[in-house]
């Protein structure tokens, strides 16, 4: 649904100066002391966007909402023998349009959820929902059965904004919705996409001043790319769509620093921002490189067993997906061991994203041998990095070249 539009950095390929012997190293207690999550992904959407390359699906023809959640229970059962007796820290909605989804499923696989592994109390469970109108009348319905986070894919604050990026939604109803759900949830994040074709920086700073007035505790601003796939690629090549260059883009991710820094929300991650104490408990797992169990079609996992990190990802196909775990009890078609080179160059990409960046102990017992310090030292010279109290983190010049680090860090 929200289908946010920044591109991961991709995972640098080994450049055969890293040795390892084998296996990514994680012990086993820490593990199970560290948070958990579980990320359920609903594929459906009413429209699909046009720049959007999630695994997200139309099905015109309506879906069939009570064998799919029968399919995500007999999933959660597989993964609670993956991965049992872990501590639920947060539980996430997303997809696809999550807000599809009756409020009785949400709370079946909440329960579900429950029975399998401890939820802890205070855990955070979020949805992400579009703010339609029909969909902001189900708000209630999902903080009853547990939801206490909201993130809502609001995209652009003007109408033509938002009808070039194919959204269902008015920036009337994109309001209204955020009114509503500030009356249901205690917390409420929602999406911005910019660098949108023919988008200024005055546009800009006047539609993130705007957005600001409105904002909870959390934003997640996203800055567009063109995926390989999608109808906006197809645009792209064509000629017929023109998104601003690298100067303007640099100046636009910059100037959404210094306005929401001052407003009381900077940044924690590259594209997210919050209140300190707000940011996305779930989101925060992916980056801190800790466990998490992603159940639904063409979800991804990581799950630590045996001292090793394991990564699981599943049929992309809604249909395939169930029939596969009708058949076998989870729709997997991916489940591979990293090896601790792979694994240290998966927690540099993750951790480096995050303001607090990342600690080098832990690197280091990943892979056994951590960062080349000659590398390391030229970058704090070029003011690129920051080591303190045991931690790497990215410069904010860094975090405009963070390719570049993560490349140089993990050769």
């Amino acid at each position: 649904m929200r289908n946010s539009a920044v591109t991961p950095l991709p995972v640098p390929p080994p450049q055969g100066a890293r040795e390892t012997d084998g296996q990514a190293r994680t012990p086993k207690a820490q593990s199970r002391q560290e948070p958990f999550g579980v990320y359920v992904h609903w594929p459906f959407c009413r429209a699909k966007c046009p720049y959007c390359d999630f695994n997200s699906h139309v099905r015109h023809g309506g879906v069939d909402e009570a064998r799919f959640l029968a399919a995500y229970l007999r999933e959660l059962d597989h993964f609670a023998s993956l991965a049992p007796q872990r501590s639920v820290a947060s539980i996430f909605f997303g997809g696809g349009t999550p807000s599809l989804m009756g409020a009785g499923t949400v709370s079946a696989i909440i329960d579900s959820i429950a029975n399998h592994w401890t939820l802890e109390r205070d855990a955070e469970i979020t949805l992400e929902a579009n703010p339609t109108s029909v969909e902001a009348e189900r708000f209630a319905g999902y903080r009853a059965v547990g939801v206490n986070r909201l993130s809502l894919g609001v995209q652009a604050l003007d109408d033509a904004s938002l009808k070039a990026l194919g959204r269902q939604h008015s920036a009337l109803e994109a309001l209204a919705a955020l009114a509503l759900a500030k009356r249901h949830f205690d917390r409420v994040s929602f999406d911005l996409i910019y660098a949108r074709e023919g988008q200024t920086a005055k546009a800009w700073a006047e539609e993130l001043r705007n957005a600001l007035g409105f904002a909870a505790d959390h934003l997640s601003l996203y800055q567009l790319t063109i995926e390989e796939g999608t109808p906006f690629a197809a645009r792209h090549d064509a000629g017929m769509l023109h998104i601003p260059n690298g100067d303007l883009a640099r100046a636009l991710y910059l100037l959404t620093q210094e306005l929401c820094e001052p407003a009381g929300l900077p940044a924690y991650e590259v594209s997210n921002h919050a209140r300190p104490g707000s940011e996305s408990r779930h989101n925060l797992l992916y980056w801190r490189g800790q466990d998490y169990a992603g159940i639904g079609p063409g979800a991804h996992s990581r799950i630590t067993s045996g001292g090793a990190k394991r990564a699981l990802s599943a049929i992309k196909s809604p249909e395939g997906w169930r029939a596969e775990v009708e058949a076998r009890g989870h729709g997997l078609d991916s489940d591979e061991t990293l090896s601790a080179e792979e694994a240290a160059d998966e927690y540099l990409l993750m951790g480096l994203r995050l303001s607090e960046g990342l600690d080098l102990a832990r690197l280091a017992a990943i892979d056994g041998r951590g960062v080349d310090e000659t590398r390391l030292s030229a970058l704090e010279s070029q003011g690129l990095v920051t080591r303190e109290g045991g931690r790497l983190a990215a410069t904010p010049s860094g975090r405009l070249v963070l390719n570049r680090l993560i490349l140089e860090l993990a050769a």
